[in-house]
């Protein structure tokens, strides 16, 4: 089980699809439809997922992941907390139709996405807020709980 995917860059899908082809040949199974679209030069991603950045603000005490879902709305969007991991995950959906020079282009993606971040011990789920803006989906929660924070002894 993959906690945190944060990487969405070319060179991580490089090592992916190098990870993917190793254990195709070592299994003799086929490599799949990724493989034959990205050696017929096509280098679109192989399904949708969204980039997400993690700041941690120590003073303030909070973690915010930002994740980007361009064209989602908040019903196509779930976030589920369990075993201290924070899941977001959902569906888009988008089609898309224009006239071009006497041509009809459509163009749709169509896809699951999900995305999972750690979250501390302790950690209700009242805590964790949640905001769709823009297409940029805020997730706020403690960086850790009350009862983890360190609390000070007098010394007698």
């Amino acid at each position: 089980m993959s906690l945190v995917g944060f990487f969405s860059d070319p060179v991580y899908d490089e090592f992916d699809r190098l990870f993917d082809e190793a254990f195709a040949r070592r299994t003799g199974t086929p490599s799949g439809n990724t493989q034959v679209a990205r050696q017929n030069g096509n280098t679109a991603p192989r399904a949708f997922r969204p980039t997400i950045d993690v700041h941690e603000d120590k003073e303030k005490n909070v973690v915010t992941a930002t994740i980007e879902l361009p064209g989602l709305k908040k019903e196509d969007v779930n976030i589920d907390v369990h075993n201290n991991v924070l899941t977001v995950s959902g569906e888009t959906k988008q089609s898309e139709e224009r006239n071009e020079g006497g041509y009809v282009v459509k163009e749709r993606r169509f896809g699951k996405f999900s995305r999972s971040l750690p979250v501390p011990q302790g950690v209700k789920p009242e805590e964790i807020k949640a905001a769709l803006d823009n297409g940029v989906l805020t997730v706020t929660y403690p960086r850790t709980s009350p009862e983890q924070a360190p609390k000070k002894i007098a010394v007698q």
